[in-house]
């Protein structure tokens, strides 16, 4: 996935960091090319390996070949190839968008298909104006902004919903007291926006990056390998391959 430099984010990404009575708020928006890079092959190649039950590598019985055709998901049936895709932009995004984190065995059901854009919008207008940030809607447009980069008419959006455990927004320890993951999709322009809130507990110690500081931060998830869970990443440019990738 490729970050797209969209100098009108600066200011809004800017205003989604801000801190109230009763928490301190950490935002971003963040919109990617689904022209993959080198760095996405190995996870396109995984998933292929994984869902496709005509990979030649995949060698199922039948009854594991039935399970994969009926996996229920927001892309819809997990044997079709735009499904698949689907689910590598997603997870792609989000192994870009936090670098130092693995989520390639997350699952199609830590997923789910929002009924329509006007709802999300709300929703989230309704959270920064409860926070007392109706700037970011009112004076930065940000959802101007949204719709020039990736034209929300014509867009899905679907929202991450790890398990505690696989959640980025929440260290161990992190005192994340509310966060969502929302991805909009465009498939005409081949452009996704991830866009992320949290809300931390004002008695947890922030460092100047931002982040929350839980003192134990070398432990967190250094070990996970479960369905869905974060992993650190450990020498992961070493299992890279240089060049783009055609996903079209």
């Amino acid at each position: 996935m490729k970050f797209l430099e969209y100098p009108g984010m600066d200011a809004i990404n800017s205003a989604l960091n801000f801190e109230t009575p009763e928490c301190k708020v950490f935002g971003r928006v963040e919109p990617y090319s689904c022209k993959a890079a080198g760095a996405d092959k190995k996870l396109y190649k995984q998933l292929e390996n994984k869902y496709d039950p005509t990979s030649n590598t995949n060698i199922l019985s039948p009854p594991e070949d039935d399970s994969i055709r009926n996996i229920i998901s927001p892309f819809g049936p997990m044997d079709q190839p735009a499904s698949r895709k689907t689910l590598f932009y997603l997870i792609g995004t989000l192994n870009a968008s936090f670098p130092d984190y693995d989520f390639s065995d997350t699952k199609p059901e830590h997923f789910r298909k929002e009924p329509s854009v006007g709802i999300v919008v709300n929703s989230i207008n309704a959270t920064l104006f409860n926070h007392g940030n109706e700037r970011v809607v009112k004076d930065l447009q940000i959802w101007e902004s949204i719709d020039q980069l990736i034209g929300l008419e014509d867009s899905d959006v679907y929202s991450f919903n790890p398990d505690t455990d696989s959640d980025p927004n929440d260290e161990e320890g992190g005192g994340t007291l509310w966060s969502f993951n929302y991805f909009f999709y465009n498939r005409k322009q081949k452009r996704i926006i991830y866009f992320t809130m949290r809300g931390v507990s004002n008695g947890v110690p922030v460092d100047e990056d931002g982040e929350e500081d839980d003192g134990n931060f070398s432990n967190t998830d250094d070990d996970q390998d479960g369905v869905g869970h974060r992993r650190k990443r450990s020498n992961v440019d070493d299992d890279f391959v240089a060049g783009d990738m055609d996903m079209s």
